[in-house]
């Protein structure tokens, strides 16, 4: 069974980067995301329409680089979240998580008993087809998964402190556009309401001892956040990060183009 790194650095106080995969489902992505310096990626499942076959194959390919490969599972529901994990996810994210119920069903679903429920299968994909002693890869793939609420609604914002005290769950990740959506104010992070809530789920992650989770497209804001207590910086995503280096080297030729003959 493979070790967390990244867990070990979050739980120690420290800070992890990586990026997350919506769009390129190829057997490189996740090697590609390891060279450029990724610590973990988050393939996502929520919006992407992908199925559990394509996630096999991207946490195949991603566990051969120096990588913690995790998924967005499409809601928290028992079998998303133990699939993705029986195919060899070391980490879950869950979207929509609303109150603790919520999230001691997300901490079982992801753990083995005692600790959960989670349905028993070794010498498979998650432990790298390796059969040892039953118990001892129980407790340490209790030991080393990973496992993310997104706290993205007004009703999860005032369950926070709830969630956050959850045993099994590692990061709280606040998702921006739908919660300030559910907020009424779409889009408006800048807006006292927005951060009022942000700020209360840091403080959340703070008291109880979980990582928060900050997702940006600017690098520029998450070079801030370790600063506003973020521990764990996801770059979003691949499809926008290949889009925004796309458009800024074909602007460059045609600068370059225009003024040669001008």
């Amino acid at each position: 069974m493979r070790s967390n790194p990244v867990k070990r650095v979050l739980a120690a106080g420290g800070v992890s980067v990586g990026t997350m995969m919506m769009e390129f489902s190829t057997t490189g992505i996740g090697r590609i995301a390891a060279a450029a310096g990724a610590e973990f990626a988050v393939f996502d499942m929520e919006h992407t329409g992908w199925s559990t076959e394509t996630v096999r194959m991207l946490m195949a390919t991603s566990r051969a680089a120096d990588l913690v490969p995790m998924v967005r599972v499409p809601a928290m529901q028992y079998h998303f979240v133990a699939r993705v994990l029986d195919v060899g996810a070391m980490g879950v994210v869950v979207p929509m998580v609303s109150d603790a119920d919520q999230a001691r069903a997300l901490a079982d679903a992801a753990r083995y008993p005692p600790a959960g429920r989670r349905g028993v299968a070794f010498g498979v994909a998650h432990d790298d087809y390796r059969i040892g002693d039953l118990g001892e890869a129980m407790q340490t793939a209790n030991d080393e998964v990973f496992v993310v609420a997104q706290i993205e609604t007004a009703g999860g914002v005032a369950e926070v402190e709830a969630i956050a005290a959850v045993e099994g769950i590692d990061a709280l990740w606040i998702g921006q556009y739908d919660l300030s959506a559910s907020l009424g104010i779409p889009g408006r992070f800048d807006h006292p309401e927005f951060r009022q809530a942000a700020r209360r789920v840091r403080d959340a992650c703070r008291k109880f001892g979980k990582a928060a989770v900050l997702g940006s497209g600017d690098p520029e804001v998450l070079k801030a956040g370790p600063a506003d207590g973020f521990q764990m910086l996801v770059y979003l995503a691949d499809v926008w990060i290949y889009q925004q280096a796309l458009a800024r080297g074909l602007s460059a030729v045609r600068e370059a183009f225009e003024a040669s003959r001008g």
